[in-house]
């Protein structure tokens, strides 16, 4: 009977020591838990740094005024894909796409864009154009069959808030449903040539007057032109709060480029054919012959990186590099702005 009982004894010894070991074993498991709840901090303070160094160092030149159009796509336009093959069957919402552009030009849009910016920078992201056409057209509400208007736009429009700004106004007065393609104004163009857009509003003239040439819109009623240019705003030379190039003290900004380009300090291009891709174009001395061509600037990758991306990223990627870039200003405002800046 002893002998029983000092087995039991034993036995719940044993089953006490085990219940200890698994509960000092505990604080193991928690313990990787802990570092993943901090984690989140990282990223956040990460992304903080990308913006504290990158500064506007160059601005309001006469040579950086940037246009903004609008186009409604021709409902007849010789719609192609990237081929060059013929696109069938392609329905253009004319009349959802007149009552936007209609009310962007009327009274209430152009104030509500002049006014965009003011409240939270202190400044106008966009200008209204003093030769600007005008719409006092009567704007239908949406019908099942209006209702769905396809906006193709310039990546610094959406970016900047502009259209988050706007189309909500413009639905809740009038029911229309606008889904936006936002990307570089060739792409944005090219989106439309190929019947996936019902209007256009980008800025780089050049593009929009061929857009209009190779009949791909046409001019709505009660408008002069089929390229209704209504407001602007400026692009800026931003870089390193440094400025190794000098910028600041070149004057005007060819000589700002020119100095870039002696120094062979880095310079991201946006290189994706977008109306900002085409003004640093052609601001370049010439001599140096940058064009859109990969082979125009194969001798100059050590400074000039071609990143054939959007707005945003490129900002991003200038502030890692210590880079200098050319973007619009409402576009950089914003994007200090959403990321946290001083």
């Amino acid at each position: 009977m002893k002998r029983v009982l000092a087995l039991l004894l034993a036995l719940v010894l044993v089953l006490a020591l085990c219940a200890c070991g698994t509960k000092k074993e505990q604080p193991a498991e928690t313990q990787p838990e802990q570092p993943a709840e901090t984690q989140p901090e990282q990223p956040a303070q990460e992304e903080n740094k990308l913006v504290k160094d990158t500064c506007i160092l160059l601005e309001a030149d006469e040579a950086m005024i940037n246009n903004y159009s609008l186009l409604a796509v021709n409902p007849e336009a010789p719609f192609a894909d990237a081929d060059g093959k013929a696109v069938q069957g392609v329905e253009i919402n004319a009349a959802g796409a007149a009552a936007l552009i209609n009310w962007l030009l009327s009274e209430e849009g152009q104030g509500l864009a002049a006014d965009y910016g003011v409240a939270d920078y202190g400044e106008h992201l966009f200008y209204l154009k003093e030769d600007r056409p005008v719409s006092a057209a009567q704007i239908p509400a949406a019908t099942d069959e209006t209702r769905r208007v396809r906006l193709s736009t310039t990546t610094s429009v959406n970016d900047s808030g502009l259209l988050d700004y706007l189309l909500p106004v413009f639905h809740d007065k009038y029911g229309y449903e606008i889904e936006v393609y936002s990307a570089g104004t060739g792409k944005a163009i090219a989106n439309a040539k190929m019947g996936n857009a019902d209007l256009i509003l980008v800025h780089a003239k050049a593009q929009e007057e061929a857009f209009v040439e190779e009949g791909f819109a046409y001019t709505l009623d009660g408008m002069d032109s089929a390229r209704l240019t209504y407001m602007y705003n400026y692009f800026v030379l931003c870089g390193p709060s440094a400025d190794p190039a000098g910028v600041k003290q070149a004057g005007d900004v060819k000589a700002a480029f020119a100095a870039i380009a002696a120094g062979k300090h880095p310079f991201i291009s946006r290189g994706d054919g977008s109306g900002t891709h085409s003004k640093e174009l052609s601001l370049w001395p010439e001599e140096l012959g940058i064009t859109k061509e990969a082979e125009s600037f194969k001798d100059y990758t050590d400074w000039y990186i071609s990143a054939n991306a959007g707005m945003g990223a490129c900002l991003v990627m200038a502030e890692e590099m210590g880079a200098y870039i050319l973007t619009d200003k409402a576009t950089f405002l914003t994007f200090q702005t959403a990321d946290g800046a001083a």
